[in-house]
């Protein structure tokens, strides 16, 4: 079989989203639009796809870089100008073409493979994908022979009425033999009262010439669904959550509520791993198995050991080793490095930090630019100080440490293996082995100071 070339129509400006943003880099599931079409693109060709791009090129180019070559369409007129505007860029040895329109986030890979197919089987000029909706008013029609294949494709506002009792609609998504789809873009015309260049007038042309056009009907509509505005970017964004969630389902992972449990598409999920409802898993998260993720987390970027428990915490580029517990209300932040049987408590916050294993950090501690070695205890409200305002600096303590409640440590500064800290200290020398650091003021008991004080207070009155 020869080789296929993918062409990605993504110059649109998309003025019903009313953004900044390019309407196919909005993202859904972690992916944006583009990168949706792009994936789907990967599973029928091992060619880098073409992107036609528009007003929005610096965009796509610095999303995406070198994973696909560009088209420049610098005036909108029409998709079949878009498809002239890359036509150098398809390879000598390309066989078939795709055409696919880089704001339908739901179309799959499986179906564009089943329109190559389609081609190859039935020896076909093109074919394109189709959909049978209840209500098409609005979409251009497929207009069919008596043996199914393809006649034309009319526009909803030119059908007669009964073109328009066609269920059948165009998805613009276009499989093309090259030489085929080379040979009807020189015919194109923009003789039309939208002064355009229409890829549809390709399938006309096809068709009226006698070479045989098929129309594959998308087993789900909703994949041919194209994202025009927030309201339907939020519709496509609950079809792939779905999709995500169920292949974690199938694939042993527990979620109590799916409907409430927030999946990106490239998270991994080790089976028999409990999620409960609002957690929120993005970027490239690798959880691992029998894990508990309780309500109300937040993780991203983030690497979760075997059995790890986590709950009402945020985790941002962290990784957390095996059997360990996170939470409620831990904040990791990135450069987070956490060992196995680790406690990570309320109100917790580490940031580009090691800690190591059997080490707990129970509650109301800030842990930055430091390494804890095994078995400490970290006592309630102990700050590492690692900024003076100019620069941060690293703390280092050893092996079964304890720290008191209330320290302050105040970086650059060494704690040895097996040191104590008194409760309510400010550690500013190194700590030796095995000693005990006290470092705070003397009490004072000054007898009757308040009585006396309240007296002058009330005389003044």
């Amino acid at each position: 079989m020869g080789a296929v070339d993918v062409l990605i129509l993504a110059a649109g400006e998309g003025t019903r989203m009313k953004s900044g943003t390019s309407k196919v880099m909005h993202c859904l599931c972690g992916r944006s639009m583009l990168g949706w079409a792009m994936e789907a693109a990967r599973g029928v060709s091992e060619e880098k796809p073409i992107v036609v791009v528009g007003a929005n090129r610096d965009a796509v180019q610095q999303a995406f870089g070198d994973a696909a070559r560009y088209a420049l369409q610098a005036e909108r007129l029409g998709t079949g100008h878009a498809v002239m505007m890359a036509k150098e860029l398809l390879q000598d040895e390309a066989e078939l073409v795709v055409i696919l329109a880089g704001d339908m986030p739901l179309l799959r890979a499986e179906t564009l493979q089943q329109l190559c197919d389609m081609v190859r089987s039935q020896h076909l000029s093109a074919a394109l994908l189709s959909a049978v909706l209840d209500d098409p008013t609005g979409y251009g029609r497929v207009l069919r022979n008596a043996d199914g294949s393809v006649q034309g494709i009319v526009e909803h506002k030119d059908a007669s009425q009964a073109q328009r009792a066609v269920r059948e609609i165009n998805a613009s998504v276009y499989c093309f033999r090259k030489d085929a789809l080379l040979a009807s873009l020189s015919r194109l015309t923009n003789d039309n009262v939208q002064r355009e260049y229409y890829l549809t007038d390709c399938i006309g042309h096809l068709a009226a010439d006698g070479q045989r056009v098929g129309a594959l009907v998308a087993e789900d509509a909703r994949e041919c669904m194209g994202v025009n505005n927030r309201a339907q970017l939020a519709e496509a964004g609950a079809v792939l959550r779905g999709r995500i969630n169920r292949l974690h389902m199938l694939s042993g992972v527990t979620l109590i509520d799916p409907q409430n449990t927030y999946i990106d598409a490239q998270v991994r999920i080790g089976r028999d791993t409990v999620i409960y409802p609002g957690n929120v898993l993005e970027g490239a998260c690798v959880i691992g198995t029998d894990c508990v993720l309780y309500p109300g987390s937040r993780m991203v970027d983030s690497t979760l050991g075997n059995g790890v428990t986590v709950q009402n915490s945020v985790l941002l580029g962290a990784r957390v080793g095996a059997n360990s517990t996170v939470g409620p209300y831990a904040y990791l932040r990135p450069g987070t490095d956490v060992g196995r049987h680790v406690r990570i408590g309320d109100f917790v916050e580490v940031k580009n930090s090691r800690i190591d294993d059997g080490t707990k950090v129970s509650h109301l501690t800030y842990i930055g630019d430091g390494h804890l070695g095994r078995d400490c205890n970290v006592g309630c409200g102990t700050v590492f100080v690692n900024y003076n305002g100019e620069a941060k600096y690293h703390t280092e303590v050893g092996d079964n440490v304890f720290i008191g409640c209330n320290s302050n440590l105040i970086a650059p500064v060494k704690v040895g293996d097996g040191a104590y800290i008194a409760a309510g200290s400010t550690i500013t020398d190194e700590v030796p082995q095995d000693a005990l650091a006290i470092a705070r003021s003397r009490q004072t008991n000054k007898d009757g100071w308040s009585a006396k004080r309240r007296a002058a207070r009330k005389k003044e009155k």
